[in-house]
């Protein structure tokens, strides 16, 4: 049963988690979050250990590595991408990167059970890393493509403006610069959830688990700075 080591950096938090299938038993989560601003490239690697530490397992134990390929803080999706490189690549394992947005959504999904999600993401310079996603059961599926836009061209996805949105992320501090009908059609936004490495290894494991596992040389972070347009997922 594949066990697999997540690691995240792409905002002022940092975390790390690992995921362990277990025949016959419930799947073992273990994972440490930390606020930590600017201090990732000192916390990220003894973040990692205490997790393999407390799963009593070395390194060599792992099938798989995955990181938060972003959007996010540029320093930090680098970060988090070269520690995960260098682990997959010295383990000669397969290298899973995890959209820190999905992530955001899955987190909220799990903790809350909320089903329609806008997740956003401030990108500074006046610009938001935003998508969005239909919640059900634990399985998330896109309904826009991630990009980064101005708050000011948002809108809620084509043929769901009935349903009560939920805003989750960094992002949703520019309320006030969204058109009034996104306001309107949001229920709840709530600006303090950080991207996870706990949700990062759930999604990572299905990606896994399905052959999607990438070479280590390939680990390449994801900054959206040029996807600018909203768009329906196909």
């Amino acid at each position: 049963m594949p066990t697999l080591l997540a690691l995240d950096a792409s905002s002022s938090a940092c975390s790390a988690a690992l995921l362990r299938r277990r025949e016959g038993l419930d799947d073992e989560l273990i994972s440490r979050f930390a606020l930590t601003p600017r201090e990732h490239t000192r916390r990220l690697l003894p973040i990692v250990d205490e997790v393999l530490a407390e799963a009593g397992l070395p390194a060599s134990a792992l099938d798989a590595v995955a990181y938060g390929r972003g959007p996010g803080s540029f320093t930090g999706l680098r970060i988090a991408a070269g520690v995960a490189q260098g682990l997959a690549f010295g383990l000669d394992r397969p290298l899973v990167g995890v959209s820190t947005l999905e992530a955001l959504a899955l987190g909220a999904h799990r903790r809350h059970h909320y089903r329609w999600l806008i997740t956003a993401l401030d990108a500074r310079m006046g610009e938001i890393y935003v998508a969005a996603w239909q919640c059900h059961e634990g399985r998330l599926m896109a309904l826009t493509e991630e990009v980064v836009m101005p708050p000011e061209r948002l809108s809620l996805p084509a043929g769901h403006d009935d349903h009560d949105w939920i805003g989750i992320g960094s992002g949703w501090t520019l309320w006030h610069q969204m058109p009034a009908d996104v306001q309107a059609g949001m229920g709840l936004c709530l600006t303090e959830p950080e991207a996870d490495a706990a949700d990062m290894a759930l999604l990572a494991m299905r990606e896994l688990e399905a052959g999607r596992g990438q070479p280590a040389h390939l680990a390449q972070p994801v900054y959206l700075r040029d996807r600018v347009a909203w768009q329906k997922s196909r």
